[in-house]
């Protein structure tokens, strides 16, 4: 072989031992592809791209801040709460209640931390073996990701959107590694489990605790809670009322790895763990919300909440109370079922005209505590928004007039004649006398023009009988302003249009409702102490503090004075326009009155156990004129002591049956001297007897002698004629100029 063959032959042998892609130029330096990968180029540039993500990741952390909460967040309903802690209704477009962490049981809170994010307590806010694992997951197509931490999943719900966009993701990361330095572990778990969607429209776990075994989040078992852990990953599939054999079978999965997960990290022990079985939740209920009752009542809370706190309405939409009503299921439920009985089922709302007109409302409240037990605001606010209990915009009649004798007692006032006025002071009970020692000319009409005692008879008779022209005259001995002064510290509000200086006063010529009357004669029946009637037993709230009100306050009038109007309303009940109501299972007192033109008729009655206000309204359809009651359920004349005595009557048996009924406790009552047949200067007819109806101890008698005698069943003899009197002619006052003569309104 010759040089040239040799050369050749090394080269080719070269040739082969070379491995591809290293092939060399001249020089021996490599060539082609060589030249721009090499594995310390690769790793270089490798590292240089970790090293420039870490620092873009820390850049990111003290770049990016947490946003604002998103909207749905914060969202919460009010929750409304019976007395007894039965849910009445959630109010708000978030089915959600914020708890703080305190609330969740020890072990329910460990049991998502165990199917969720074991290492909750340990790591940083993120994991990164679990993201890695999930990004494996979703990429070898085994499920989407799934591994965010209990920090990265309340991040999410609290501050991002559910976008599944890298973007997000990123930004869940960032801000979940300054949420788990800036925030405490027990703080984020608290956030984790009110913002998660439980499925049945709940969110958070206060809600979903109502709604999956209805008890409140502090009084689920473990059981209960694993359930409620587990059904968080796919609600719709794994609710136990809904959902097939897989998702049972799924649920069963998820529910048994909490608590085996429990055991594993030694917070459950194993042979407890043994003895747990899945508690099957309650079957899913229609969303609660204002239908019935229900709606009215709201309102009165918000009413109450409002004027305690000062909130507004919008402050007060945005949620978060947990309100609970003074109101008793069981006294609530009878007193619609009363009003149902007594009025709803014999009117034809559709047929008759004047039936469509009618409106009723009421409020029961305990004299002892101030808690309104039962209101009824109307049909429904489908049909009556504004509540019957609360509306303002009728007169009280002739339930007014023991605020006059309050008065009288209160200010120890005499007749025109100097005789203190006691129940048993005689007066004139001649239809329409002249007021005597007023600047306003006044002769108020009785009903149905009727002369009363003679004409002189006792105040109890007068008060039995609901004669105006007796307390007519009374409040001009007392002087309106008193009056009006006794009154409001009863309770009663002082609205725009109250008479001044009026003996129209005396039958009720202001505006109130049925909780404000209800406090005056609750204040009757607690010995004079003012009773300020309150529908909200609590209210909680995590961010906003309420001030109870102050139900049973000071005294408001003297003890004397109150069990003395008592006294006389048990008359009223047992001889008078109230004897409707009388009954052996308790013993009762109480006033009819009925407003000018018919146009509302109440009962106010009380045991000692209950007070309760009934009232009836001519409320037009449409215009909210207020109309006449006459006619009625195609009857005559609607007064006090018909309907609305009733309602009154079949509600107070119910409400107190199973109840030991007391007696009225009324030793320091004052009924008076009984006085001489002469009259009085208050009266302006010399009378011709007088009454025979008082007792020797100064008491009226049960059954006293009237003329004319007591009027049919079916005209209530508390109610006056539709009729008014004619106008008295005008008289110079004190200062020398004309008086206008005051309004009439009816008994």
């Amino acid at each position: 072989m010759g040089r040239a063959e040799a050369r050749r032959a090394q080269q080719q042998r070269g040739a082969r031992r070379a491995p591809r892609g290293r092939v060399k130029g001249k020089g021996g330096k490599p060539t082609g592809i060589r030249r721009f990968f090499t594995w310390r180029k690769v790793l270089g540039t490798f590292f240089g791209a970790v090293l420039l993500g870490m620092a873009a990741l820390v850049g990111l952390y003290f770049y990016v801040e947490p946003p604002n909460p998103n909207d749905d967040a914060l969202k919460q309903s009010n929750v409304y709460k019976l007395s007894d802690g039965t849910v009445m209704a959630r109010v708000g477009s978030m089915n959600r209640q914020i708890v703080s962490i305190d609330k969740i049981p020890a072990d329910v809170q460990t049991a998502f931390i165990a199917i969720e994010n074991k290492s909750f307590y340990s790591d940083r806010g993120v994991d990164l073996k679990g993201i890695a694992r999930g990004v494996f997951n979703t990429v070898t197509g085994k499920g989407k990701a799934g591994g965010s931490t209990i920090t990265q999943q309340y991040v999410k719900n609290f501050y991002l959107t559910q976008d599944q966009t890298a973007t997000r993701k990123l930004k869940e990361l960032i801000i979940s590694l300054k949420v788990d330095q800036e925030m405490e572990k027990p703080q984020i778990l608290a956030g984790y489990l009110n913002t998660n969607f439980y499925g049945r429209n709940a969110y958070g776990i206060q809600a979903a605790a109502q709604a999956y075994y209805g008890v409140d989040a502090d009084k689920l078992t473990l059981e209960q809670g694993a359930y409620l852990a587990a059904v968080l990953q796919a609600p719709s599939q794994y609710d136990w009322a809904t959902a097939g054999p897989n998702g049972k079978e799924l649920v069963m999965i998820r529910f048994n790895g909490v608590l085996d997960n429990m055991v594993e990290m030694g917070k459950l022990d194993p042979a407890k763990r043994k003895e747990m079985k899945f508690q099957e939740p309650i079957k899913p209920k229609a969303p609660t919300g204002a239908e019935g009752q229900k709606g009215y009542l709201i309102q009165a809370a918000d009413e109450e909440l409002k004027r305690q706190t000062g909130m507004t309405d919008g402050q007060l939409k945005a949620g978060g109370w947990e309100i609970t009503l003074s109101i008793d299921p069981k006294k609530q439920a009878a007193l619609e079922q009363a009003v149902q009985d007594e009025l709803e089922s014999k009117l034809d709302r559709k047929g008759r005209p004047v039936d469509a007109a009618v409106q009723a409302g009421a409020t029961s409240v305990d004299p002892k505590t101030g808690a309104i037990v039962a209101m009824y605001g109307g049909t429904g606010q489908s049909e009556q928004w504004a509540s019957n209990a609360l509306r303002k915009d009728f007169q009280p009649g002739s339930t007014f007039k023991p605020v006059v004798l309050a008065a009288a007692l209160e200010q120890k006032a005499s007749t025109q004649d100097g005789k203190p006025i006691t129940p048993s002071t005689l007066y004139d009970g001649t239809s329409k006398r002249p007021v005597v020692g007023s600047d306003t000319p006044f002769a108020p009409q009785n009903q149905d023009d009727r002369n009363y005692g003679n004409p002189m008879m006792t105040v109890q008779s007068a008060t039995n009988s609901s004669v105006n022209s007796v307390y007519a005259q009374m409040i001009v001995d007392v002087g309106p302003r008193n009056a009006k002064k006794t009154a409001l510290q009863l309770g009663m509000q002082d609205r725009e249009g109250w008479p001044e200086d009026r003996p129209a006063m005396s039958l009720g010529t202001m505006s109130a409702d049925t909780v404000e009357m209800a406090g005056v004669y609750a204040t009757f029946d607690n010995h004079g102490k003012k009773v300020t009637p309150s529908i909200i037993k609590s209210a909680k709230h995590a961010d906003r503090e309420y001030k109870p009100v102050r139900a049973v306050g000071d005294t408001a009038i003297s003890r004397r004075t109150a069990d003395t109007v008592t006294k006389v309303l048990t008359g009223v009940v047992e001889d008078g326009s109230g004897e409707a109501v009388k009954s052996s299972a308790y013993e009762a007192a109480g006033k009819t009155g009925t407003a000018e033109k018919n146009v509302a008729a109440w009962f106010t009655g009380f045991t000692p156990e209950l007070v309760t206000v009934v009232a009836m309204f001519g409320d037009e359809p449409g215009t909210h004129t207020q109309t006449s009651l006459t006619g009625t359920a195609g009857g005559g004349r609607a007064g006090g002591s018909s309907f609305p005595a009733s309602i009154w009557k079949e509600y107070t048996l119910a409400a107190l049956k199973g109840v030991d009924t007391a007696s009225f406790d009324l030793d320091e009552a004052d009924m008076g001297k009984v006085q001489s047949s002469s009259p009085s200067s208050s009266a302006s007819t010399s009378p011709s007897q007088s009454e025979s109806s008082q007792s020797p101890s100064g008491t009226p008698s049960r059954t006293p002698s009237r003329t004319p005698s007591r009027t049919p069943s079916s005209t209530p003899s508390s109610t006056p004629s539709s009729t008014p009197s004619s106008t008295p002619t005008p008289t110079k006052s004190s200062s020398g100029k004309p008086s206008p003569p005051d309004r009439e309104p009816e008994p």
